[in-house]
């Protein structure tokens, strides 16, 4: 573990325990324990939100044990294509308008409130694009739930409730030039060519990172993933 992810390790195991009213850690199927901690990160697209989410929750389970940590993305969250072709918004994927934020705020008030059950969570599917009904679970063991997605601090009324549910969000950070390229690879990957994924970071990754940018001041932490 790098020092800068033991640092935010403890930073994290500091707000579990300050609000935890048990002793020890939850074993995986057990009813709820305490009140959880929800932790969102938020940054532009190919910042690193997702990278920086399962490194955490890695390092999470190894110091609380099986089940006591859940990350849950944003981008379960993205309206279908057909939804999107319905709006007439398939050309802005991506963009705030093109998630279902009152959904995702529901979801994360629903994780707030505990419970002796799990919660399922709806994930994204990148080789289909779509998003994908209950692929997460979030167990009732769950101490931290990690999330991640642009738009946890817009200022914008759809999404205040998304920012009130959380504990703690951090806004994630790195080179733009790297970032950029991240952005170009990852839809090279998933089937764009290489002239077609630059032309959609230009004209749509862009505008919503700069739009991204705006919140930054609003996060209680700022972190830059290179160095």
């Amino acid at each position: 573990m790098t020092p800068i992810l033991e640092e935010l390790v403890e930073r994290v195991l500091g707000r579990v325990s300050a609000g935890s009213t048990t002793a020890g850690s939850a074993s995986a199927g057990s009813a709820s324990a305490g009140p959880r901690v929800l932790l969102g990160l938020t940054g532009a697209p190919g910042a690193g939100k997702s990278t920086l989410a399962g490194d955490l929750a890695r390092a999470l389970t190894e110091r609380t044990g099986e089940g006591a940590v859940a990350v849950v993305p944003m981008d379960g969250f993205h309206l279908a294509d057909v939804i999107l072709d319905a709006l007439g918004l398939r050309d802005r994927k991506g963009a705030p308008e093109t998630f279902d934020a009152d959904g995702y705020a529901a979801l994360l008030a629903r994780l707030r409130s505990g419970g002796t059950r799990p919660v399922y969570a709806p994930g994204f599917e990148r080789d289909l694009e779509q998003p994908l009904a209950a692929a997460v679970t979030v167990p009732a063991s769950a101490r931290v739930v990690v999330t991640e997605g642009n738009y946890l601090l817009l200022d914008d009324p759809r999404w205040h409730a998304v920012a009130a549910a959380l504990d703690e969000t951090w806004f994630v950070e790195t080179d733009d030039a790297v970032r950029r390229e991240r952005l170009v690879a990852r839809h090279v990957r998933f089937g764009k060519s290489a002239d077609a994924a630059r032309d959609w970071v230009d004209r749509v990754d862009q505008p919503n990172a700069d739009l991204v940018a705006t919140t930054r001041g609003r996060a209680d932490l700022v972190v830059r993933l290179d160095g």
